[in-house]
């Protein structure tokens, strides 16, 4: 007999009448012949209810205290849920996560799951009961309640899913599925029947609401296929989250806003080994997280470092970079809190020429300026002035005609369930079920490096240079663009060794069109890839890259960053010892 899961967040379990008609969903997929345990989240706005009234008593609550304020939502929602399944005639049981066995880590507010014991809920479930789970909690080995932070009821449900062998994890929500991009702001927007895990990890990182990081690292770690579903229509099919795209030929799948951004550029920093892993571990040591990251070539013995934050993160960001650029004895920084990031994502852009260029030509046309760019192999990110994200956004999308399915969606195959994939192979991976896996640590010694220092600061730059790439036929990997400095910006990119000269000549000739200083090159650099599940929520990974390769005299030429993947590009010759210090590093983390 399968199992399912579903889960049912707070807007779809709001009321009484709700509540109801979940029970029924969940009442109809027994009735099919399945085993069920639902996962709910607490009803409507409880949590910010809650949150609130905490506020009114004390302006610093104990954070221990805190979840076991916070957990009181979910356990209210699982008790009424089971009395709505008894009272429509079937058996139901409500659990807490301590009943449910779930064990976490003591970090209160935002716990990480350490195991599942299933044993409870398969008892259950075997003896006909549907299971009620209650979402975003554990306890620690102290059997204090903790609470999994934002996207916990997510994570929770992924986690079972995973435990006990689901055929399948039905996330209820409010929408009717995941969007080439947020339909409030663009209403051509389309709903995708099918997405990737790393394409939907990335649009997560990115702000598309709909399903958590966390959740969907879960499902990529154990295989389990999720399938986002409407809370209030029976008939819509929804999107399957699984390890198959949609399209094998189309370069993006979707874009992303995210409006409350920051950027902060240190300057002057001394260009020597262990320089980024100085500010690095500053701003880490404040638990803040980095999003975009970029780390441009160094000049006359200084570079320049810039990245990205969330804007409510700044002011302590910039307490931390005081207190590198103090210890470093770097030139300055600068930062500007009234910037967007808009990004497009798609599994299939590594192996096209001209998407970068079609994005950036796009964004020209409408005088949009590109303060910041990073690529990995899945995404393409920029930063431009806050006035201007939402037509960015509509731009981009529109370009790569997002509101079109592709010709080939069609091609894609059934998942094999969760259930079917080996359960001892999973089990084996139950414990530390959110620590860091690295899949691959790998080099690539293919590529050369062009640099175009001192570029004009202007809408339509980087569209003038990979217009011109593009139509050379070469195929850009590694882009990064840094902030200007008094209306000036630094550009450099990585392609094929074999290359090099035509991409030198081009940037020379349009170098010497907008009146630039003569771009540099390297004709041997090596690019070192980390890619893995929790390489955004282990903040850790950029800064153990840095360390390990500053302790062994290697410097760091470009940085790129993404949602499961990190790139730097070091000199040619420390490629190989680059690649076993990494691979030392992380050793006790490789899948």
């Amino acid at each position: 007999m399968s199992i399912i899961v579903q889960k049912f967040g707070g807007t779809s379990v709001a009321d009484s009448q709700k509540i109801l008609s979940a029970a029924r969903k969940a009442i109809r997929a027994k009735n099919e012949g399945n085993q069920v345990v639902m996962v709910v989240s607490a009803m409507g706005k409880t949590t910010d209810v809650l949150v609130d009234l905490a506020g009114q008593i004390s302006d610093d609550p104990p954070a221990r205290e805190m979840d076991m304020l916070l957990s009181t939502g979910e356990q209210v929602t699982v008790a009424l849920m089971a009395m709505a399944i008894n009272s429509l005639g079937h058996e139901a049981i409500s659990m807490t996560g301590g009943q449910l066995g779930i064990r976490t880590d003591s970090t209160h507010t935002k716990a990480r799951i350490h195991s599942i014991d299933s044993q409870r809920i398969h008892a259950a479930l075997d003896g006909g009961k549907v299971v009620i789970a209650a979402g975003f909690q554990g306890v620690d080995e102290s059997s204090n309640i903790t609470t999994l932070g934002r996207g916990g009821s997510d994570t929770t449900a992924v986690a079972i899913a995973a435990a006990v062998g689901a055929a399948s994890c039905e996330i209820y929500t409010d929408v009717d599925g995941v969007y080439t991009t947020d339909p409030r702001l663009v209403p051509e927007a389309r709903r995708v029947p099918r997405i990737s895990y790393d394409e939907m990890l990335e649009l997560a990182s990115l702000g598309a609401g709909v399903m958590h990081n966390r959740s969907i690292e879960f499902a990529k770690r154990f295989g389990a296929t999720v399938h986002v579903r409407s809370s209030f229509s029976d008939d819509a099919p929804g999107t399957v989250i699984s390890s198959q795209p949609e399209s094998l030929t189309r370069p993006v799948c979707g874009a992303a806003l995210i409006k409350d951004e920051a950027w902060v550029t240190v300057q002057g920093v001394p260009d020597r080994p262990g320089a980024a892993s100085t500010i690095f571990s500053k701003i880490a040591g404040k638990k803040i997280g980095m999003d975009m990251i970029v780390q441009n070539v160094g000049a006359e013995g200084q570079a320049d470092i810039s990245f990205s934050v969330f804007r409510a993160d700044l002011a302590r960001t910039l307490k931390a970079v005081e207190e590198a650029c103090e210890e470093l004895g770097a030139g300055t920084y600068t930062c500007d809190d009234n910037v967007s990031k808009v990004s497009v994502v798609g599994l299939n852009m590594a192996t096209q020429t001209g998407v970068a260029e079609r994005m950036f030509r796009a964004l020209a046309e409408k005088g949009i300026n590109l303060q910041m760019i990073t690529t990995s192999e899945i995404k393409i990110s920029v930063l431009v002035a806050r006035e201007y994200a939402v037509e960015a956004l509509r731009t981009v999308h529109e370009v790569f005609g997002l509101s079109q399915p592709p010709e080939d969606a069609e091609e894609t195959q059934p998942e094999e369930p969760l259930a079917d994939k080996g359960r001892n192979g999973v089990l084996a991976r139950l414990h530390g079920m959110e620590d860091l896996i690295i899949d691959e640590i790998s080099l690539d010694v293919s590529q050369a490096r062009v640099t175009l220092p001192g570029v004009p600061d202007t809408p339509g730059l980087a569209a003038q240079v990979f217009d011109e790439i593009a139509e050379s036929g070469t195929i850009v990997d590694m882009i990064v663009q840094s902030i200007g400095r008094q209306g000036q910006a630094a550009l450099s990119f990585t392609v094929a060794k074999e290359h090099l000269e035509k991409c030198l000549g081009i940037a020379t000739s349009l170098a010497e069109g907008f009146g630039g200083q003569k771009p540099t090159s390297s004709p041997e650099v090596a690019k070192l890839s980390v890619s893995g599940i929790g390489m955004r929520s282990h903040t850790s990974v950029a800064q153990r890259t840095f360390q390990s390769l500053a302790d062994n005299g290697i410097n760091i030429e470009m940085i790129s960053t993404s949602e499961v993947r990190m790139n730097v590009v070091v000199d040619g010759q420390h490629g190989h010892k680059a690649l076993e210090l990494l691979q030392k590093e992380f050793k006790e983390a490789m899948a």
